[in-house]
C-alpha cells in the first residue's frame, strides 16, 4: 500500500479505530524499559526514557505513571512527509476540548486521548472524515 500525502484524501479516510485498554505515560532512567515491561511507544529524552504502556502493566511493574489514555489508530496510511494531518486532527479535537498526544508510526498515526473522552474523540474524528468526503 502506498502512503498517502493528499490532505483531503487523508482526512476523508481517517477511519479512527479505538484500541482496547487503558494506556499510561511513565518515565524511567536509562535507555531501556525495565524487565517485563513491553511499552507500545518509547521516546528517549535526556531526562530518561518515556514509556507508553498498558496501565495494568505499569501497575504490576510498580511504575509511577500519569495521563490515563485511550489509544486511537488512524487507519489511513499516511506518508511521513504529509502536511497538515496532525494539525487538522488536533484542531478538531481542540474545538471539542479534548487533549491529544500524537505518535507517528511508519504506516499510521496514533492518538492518545484522555480515556474518559475516547468515545467523544472517535466521534469527532468520524465527523471530520465525513465532512472531508462531502465538503
Amino acid at each position: 500500500m502506498t502512503a498517502e500525502s493528499d490532505l483531503r484524501v487523508l482526512l476523508s479516510g481517517l477511519s479512527p479505530e479505538p484500541r482496547p485498554g487503558r494506556y499510561v505515560y511513565a518515565t524511567v532512567p536509562g535507555a531501556t524499559p525495565p524487565a517485563g515491561v513491553a511499552p507500545v511507544v518509547t521516546v528517549r529524552e535526556s531526562e530518561g526514557l518515556t514509556l507508553v504502556l498498558p496501565e495494568a502493566e505499569a501497575a504490576v511493574a510498580g511504575l509511577t505513571y500519569t495521563y490515563v489514555a485511550g489509544w486511537i489508530t488512524l487507519r489511513v496510511h499516511s506518508a511521513l512527509d504529509a502536511v497538515g494531518l496532525t494539525a487538522a486532527v488536533s484542531l478538531a479535537l481542540t474545538d471539542a476540548g479534548i487533549s491529544c498526544n500524537v505518535v507517528a508510526g511508519f504506516h499510521h498515526d496514533h492518538l492518545f486521548v484522555p480515556y474518559e473522552r475516547l468515545d467523544d474523540a472517535v466521534d469527532v474524528l468520524e465527523r471530520l472524515a465525513a465532512e472531508s468526503r462531502t465538503g
